[in-house]
């Protein structure tokens, strides 16, 4: 398990990342480019689809869900109440839902929704299989699964200090959850940023799958391993405190390589 792949140290840190996610971090590694590119995978082709959106945050990747859904059928959930309650102060995302709850303990009765989306929240849940087996059975038979999230960097330097951060999977992995769900016609792109240029391997994934049958997920969830606390001992605060600080390291390097592209946008011109 990395340092902050478990629920209250994710908790805690976005009480502190949410003052600056949507200024300052967002803009660098998840764009309106991707985010359009990922969410026309999920095939929002019809205005009435219910529609979750699970680590819905401060409503940026709900945002580009609203112009494709109706707010009003659409629902926001995310476990922290903090990058909510920045959602809430945004008047496109007035008409949606929105939830606290768990990704991997949907509040949901099962075959309820046309459409699940979920992106930036994976490399936190602590059992990843778990959040998708409860995405299957809270989509309705024909209903379409979008999962975006981080891909294993191949640098051996980066990778060390990603996994000490969170979770970051392999693309077979994506497969492998959506597939033992149950999910069929499982398909992955590739997504990055526009400072990004590795060729060694994708920077991010928006994986889908179908529903086909109603019905619960081929592999039955088990029971959630963890909840969140609203106070914690000293072991999370040391994984929140190391965690943040991996984490951290990662916001000057994207930032660095983005003033990189920018420079050389200009000169090319």
């Amino acid at each position: 398990m990395r340092l902050l792949q478990h629920k209250t140290e994710a908790y805690w840190f976005y009480r502190v990342l949410s003052l600056v996610y949507d200024r300052w971090v967002n803009p660098l590694f998840w764009t309106p480019d991707m985010r359009a590119a990922a969410l026309a995978a999920a095939a929002l082709d019809d205005r009435s689809l219910a529609t979750l959106d699970v680590g819905a945050g401060t409503g940026f990747t709900t945002e580009g869900i609203v112009e494709r859904v109706d707010p009003r059928n659409v629902t926001m959930l995310d476990q922290s109440p903090h990058q909510l309650a920045r959602a809430r102060a945004k008047p496109r995302l007035a008409g949606c839902a929105k939830l606290v709850g768990d990704a991997e303990a949907l509040p949901f009765q099962a075959d309820s929704f046309d459409r699940y989306v979920s992106a930036g929240s994976i490399e936190y849940w602590p059992d990843p299989q778990r959040g998708i087996a409860e995405a299957y059975r809270v989509l309705r038979a024909g209903g379409r699964a979008l999962v975006v999230g981080p891909v294993r960097p191949a640098n051996p330097l980066l990778r060390r200090l990603a996994e000490a951060w969170m979770l970051f999977p392999t693309v077979q992995q994506y497969r492998d959850w959506l597939g033992a769900a149950g999910f069929t016609d499982v398909r992955v792109l590739t997504l990055a940023p526009p400072w990004y240029r590795s060729r060694r391997a994708p920077y991010a994934v928006a994986v889908t799958g179908t529903k086909a049958r109603p019905g619960p997920p081929a592999l039955p969830p088990s029971a959630p391993s963890e909840t969140v606390r609203g106070r914690i001992g000293l072991r999370p605060v040391l994984r929140f405190a190391a965690g943040s600080l991996a984490g951290a390291l990662f916001v000057p390097l994207a930032a660095a390589l983005a003033l990189r592209h920018r420079l050389e946008g200009r000169r090319s011109r």
